[in-house]
């Protein structure tokens, strides 16, 4: 078990032996619901992966990384908000055909003016002045959906 526990545990050598203990105390106390026709080995792995469990609950398991290695995320040139913006942007857009979804973007996120977006997108103006109402009319209708 102790193996077992190591090899799960990131520098936990003390948090092994003291999960050993725990298991082996488990067992001990539940040794009347073992019933015979199973494995011993898998009963025991079984509470002894219960007590891991409860073990890396109580420690709030969290990963430490050094600060230097993580510059670019710590100066990035967006706040919070704006990046969840983004994030809930990009969700809402991908409901949408690529081809709509670019318009959008250059219309409505980028400044290009129909014209020039329809150009871009191999759209004739009449053409894309229709697919960007059209994709309009679909996001405000998911939106609204989702807010009910």
């Amino acid at each position: 078990m102790r193996a077992f526990f190591r090899r799960r545990l990131y520098d936990g050598e003390a948090d092994a032996e003291d999960l050993v203990q725990e298991t082996l105390i488990a067992i001990h106390a539940k040794r009347a619901t073992f019933q015979p026709d199973q494995s011993v080995g898998a009963w025991c792995f079984a509470i002894a992966r219960y007590k891991l469990i409860d073990h890396l609950r109580r420690q709030g398991r969290r990963a430490t990384v050094p600060l230097e290695d993580h510059q670019d995320v710590l100066w990035a040139s967006e706040t919070a908000e704006e990046g969840v913006a983004r994030r809930d942007l990009s969700r809402v857009l991908s409901i949408l055909p690529a081809r709509q979804r670019r318009l959008i973007e250059d219309v409505r996120l980028s400044g290009f003016s129909v014209a020039e977006a329809a150009d871009r997108n191999g759209f004739s103006e009449g053409a894309a002045k229709v697919s960007v109402h059209r994709a309009m009319k679909t996001l405000t209708a998911s939106v609204t959906a989702h807010e009910d």
